[in-house]
């Protein structure tokens, strides 16, 4: 009889926690946490923009949890908390001092009447309803750039008869577009040339309800 035999076995090196590949509702979880985070005033809408982010293209947990690395009991179940960073400072900026800008969160923002429209205006905003009328606005220059950065935003773009919008530039992240207006080419007294980045939003392009009114009737 021969001797015992002895099975060999290989085995993989464990995986830990930071390594586990994170699901779409982990992301999610974490989206839903740093819309907390904004609401109790931890973090700015340009840091939710850029954390969000980097929860999106998160592939493991600890690239998920890095993003809530300095929220006070903020985390992914499962995952070691890092130790945290030092945030750098902010300097505090007055704010609609930017005419260039509008920024909101959980609000609702109008602009309507003689309102002054700059060449170019940047929009980021967090859970709002965005109205920009610019039927009676006062136009520095023929055409108008609009950069958008927002999430889970209602964006309504309100544009003179002869006026033109092209909303081609934009990139949604589950959104939607209503573009009720010609796109072009900038003929008239106004186009509005529209770009950037909507996530679970929407953007509606119209003219004013009369003039939507004798275009209908106008058909009959």
């Amino acid at each position: 009889m021969g001797g015992p035999e002895f099975l060999s076995v290989s085995t993989a090196p464990a995986v830990g926690d930071r390594d586990l590949r994170v699901s779409d509702a982990e992301r999610e979880h974490v989206g839903q946490l740093l819309q907390r985070a904004v609401g109790l005033g931890m973090l700015s809408l340009g840091e939710f923009t850029e954390r969000m982010d980097s929860a999106l293209a998160a592939k493991t947990r600890g690239e998920l949890n890095v993003v809530l690395v300095d929220l006070p009991g903020m985390r992914v179940h499962g995952a070691p908390q890092p130790a945290a960073m030092p945030r750098p400072a902010r300097r505090a900026t007055p704010v609609g001092t930017d005419p260039t800008m509008i920024r909101s969160r959980l609000s609702s923002v109008h602009r309507r009447g003689a309102w002054q429209v700059p060449p170019v205006l940047h929009l980021h905003n967090l859970m709002s309803s965005i109205e920009l009328d610019f039927t009676e606005a006062v136009m520095q220059t023929q055409i108008v750039e609009i950069a958008v950065d927002d999430y889970l935003s209602g964006l309504t773009l309100i544009v003179p008869p002869a006026a033109t919008v092209d909303l081609n530039g934009l990139e949604l992240i589950g959104s939607g577009v209503n573009n009720r207006v010609r796109t072009g080419p900038p003929i008239g007294p106004l186009h509005l040339v529209v770009h950037g980045r909507i996530r679970w939003g929407s953007v509606t392009a119209k003219y004013p309800l009369m003039t939507q009114l004798r275009r209908a009737f106008g058909r009959l």
